[in-house]
């Protein structure tokens, strides 16, 4: 859609005025406003910026633009511009009429996903890999925009604080954060909170979740071409990067089932974490492959978290949940045994696509949803595995929000080195 120069002023007058409202008489001058706000119902079509075009970017757009009648994709960012016109072909094909995006809102660079929280966009979609992720959700939340954020939200402790930070001004300025830490969304997940709140088993005595899959080796599928620099095929091929993916194993995959973990005990966090892992199946980068974590919380319980990312083994993704009167166990279908007998029968959602349907939905209402501390305090819980495994320490929930260690550059661009730091052995790998 091409607007005058008169219906852009009477838009930006309407969304001053709207989020006026909703900021409770906080200066204008003091934060930039959310595009959207307070009610603003059907008539204002939403503009969707993408940052980070692969396949779950594109994902994310699909959902988003499916959640709303009066939607559509404006403006799109990549490091790389056949990402951008890959996303875009797929997108034309499945959902023409809200596929909005000229040349000059295609942004291609390292300052990319600036130029789309800069454009006039309402709602900015993050999908990079997380090492990036504070970096992109600070910018988004002090430019106003609601933000969608694929997880997990920060790969360090530096970035964790960052995104705490992101999340305090978001609930300011009457921002919507959405995680992709997607179960929150699974109806038969929602189901088991409720039965668990209920107290259908009692004290939760343990948790027990597995995330065993196939390997992870690589996100890139071609092959490395001789022009491509080490910076470029690294960001492309980012799984066994730890500056980039943080561990796409214990962090990135571990991420939902701690997620998951965290919400029977009504997100209490662990206060220590001891684990194991290595790398066993050689691959290049400096992650690891498996990793098994136990987390320690001050009520006494125990946390147990084993992943593993490797071809030819036993492969699992559920969840178990002890209480003082019966054991919930999450499979395909969740069921408890025990006092209560118990097993969960209703609709199977799409729950990617009802994130987003209550993430716009929200913002229609002028209720934002904020998951970010949840997804900041998740994703420290996962990234406080890694560094257990890692070093091969007991480290607390305070070491780890505290930590020192920054692994993203500051500053990149395309003649950027990378010390790549060797991969890690416990015992001998410090805490930083």
């Amino acid at each position: 859609m091409n607007e005058t120069h008169g219906s852009q002023k009477s838009r930006r007058e309407f969304l001053h005025s709207s989020a006026s409202v909703a900021a409770g008489g906080v200066l204008a001058s003091q934060i930039g406003f959310p595009a959207v706000v307070y009610g603003s119902g059907q008539s204002q079509t939403l503009k969707v910026g993408l940052i980070g075009c692969g396949g779950r970017g594109s994902g994310a757009v699909l959902n988003a633009l499916k959640a709303d009648s009066n939607i559509e994709l404006s403006a799109m960012g990549d490091l790389f511009k056949n990402n951008i016109e890959s996303s875009l072909r797929s997108l034309q094909k499945a959902i023409p009429d809200k596929i909005k995006v000229p040349a000059n809102q295609q942004f291609v660079g390292f300052d990319a996903y600036q130029q789309v929280i800069n454009s006039d966009v309402d709602i900015v979609l993050l999908a990079t890999p997380p090492g990036f992720r504070p970096l992109h959700l600070k910018s988004a939340i002090e430019g106003g925009k609601h933000a969608f954020v694929e997880i997990t939200a920060a790969i360090d402790g530096p970035g964790v604080r960052s995104v705490l930070k992101s999340a305090e001004l978001a609930e300011r300025k009457g921002l919507a954060i959405v995680s992709g830490f997607c179960w929150r969304y699974n109806d038969s997940m929602r189901a088991v909170a409720e039965q668990i709140k209920a107290g259908a088993i009692g004290e939760v005595r343990a948790l027990y979740a597995t995330y065993y899959r196939n390997s992870l080796d690589h996100k890139y599928h071609g092959k490395r071409t001789p022009e491509m620099s080490d910076l470029e095929w690294q960001i492309r091929d980012w799984y066994n990067y730890l500056w980039l993916s943080g561990d796409v194993t214990i962090v990135l995959s571990g991420g939902h089932s701690v997620d998951k973990m965290s919400w029977w005990v009504d997100d209490m966090m662990p206060t220590a974490a001891v684990a194991l892992g290595s790398r066993a199946i050689p691959a290049e980068g400096n992650t690891f492959d498996n990793g098994f974590v136990v987390y320690e919380y001050a009520n006494g319980i125990r946390g147990f978290l084993g992943c593993r990312s490797q071809d030819g083994c036993y492969s699992a993704n559920g969840d178990y949940i002890i209480g003082s009167k019966g054991i919930c166990k999450i499979g395909r279908t969740p069921v408890i045994e025990g006092e209560t007998n118990w097993r969960y029968q209703g609709k199977k959602n799409n729950m990617y696509q009802t994130e987003h349907d209550d993430f716009i939905a929200s913002i229609r209402a002028g209720e934002p949803i904020n998951d970010g501390t949840r997804m900041a305090h998740t994703s420290l819980m996962a990234i406080l595995g890694r560094m257990a495994a890692y070093t091969g320490k007991r480290i607390t929930w305070e070491q780890a929000l505290n930590s020192q260690q920054k692994l993203v550059p500051d500053e990149l661009d395309w003649n950027s080195k990378i010390d790549e730091t060797p991969r890690a052995v416990p015992g001998i790998t410090r805490f930083i």
